[in-house]
């Protein structure tokens, strides 16, 4: 019977890494496969974008647009996927459609997200449903079929969740 302690590799199978600065000898002593002196066999130095003397590449193209640290943004979900949604069972009209829904079906990761409601294509079921923001033809589709808007708000100061029904 084979124990555990008896297992071995077959010989030659894993390689030893290369140990370095390990003495003449072992082929990467002294200098240990740097070279002899100069900037780079210096210890903490690079030089990320050096390129001989010439102008780096990132400092001849020109700065161009702007990143916005403030921008919000929202997982849009149109009035035609709703339906689709609705027509493959996957959603049921008759119960609220809210964030737990939307986790559900994968249209969002966490709830910290944000959905908004837009209004291309139409609804064809009378529906309650919760989004962070919406357009106001969206709202002006569902509640022509009967339906109405939940606004949901997530506080930037504290992570408690608030409702805020608008009619």
């Amino acid at each position: 019977m084979m124990k555990l302690n008896e297992i071995k590799d077959n010989i030659g199978s894993t390689k030893s890494r290369k140990r370095i600065g390990r003495g003449i000898g072992s082929g990467t002593g002294k200098t240990s496969g740097k070279g002899h002196k100069g900037q780079k066999s210096r210890s903490g130095v690079s030089i990320k974008g050096f390129e001989g003397g010439q102008m780096p590449i990132h400092r001849r193209l020109p700065k161009r647009g702007f990143n916005n640290i403030n921008r919000v943004s929202y997982t849009e979900l149109n009035l035609n996927k709703l339906q689709k949604l609705i027509d493959s069972n996957k959603i049921n009209p008759n119960k609220p459609i809210n964030f737990e829904t939307y986790l559900d079906i994968g249209l969002i990761k966490s709830n910290k997200d944000k959905v908004k409601l837009l209004a291309k294509g139409e609804i064809k079921n009378k529906v309650e449903i919760e989004a962070t923001n919406f357009s106001e033809n969206a709202k002006k589709s569902i509640e022509k079929m009967g339906g109405k808007i939940i606004k949901f708000e997530n506080k930037k100061s504290n992570s408690k969740q608030t409702k805020e029904t608008e009619v």
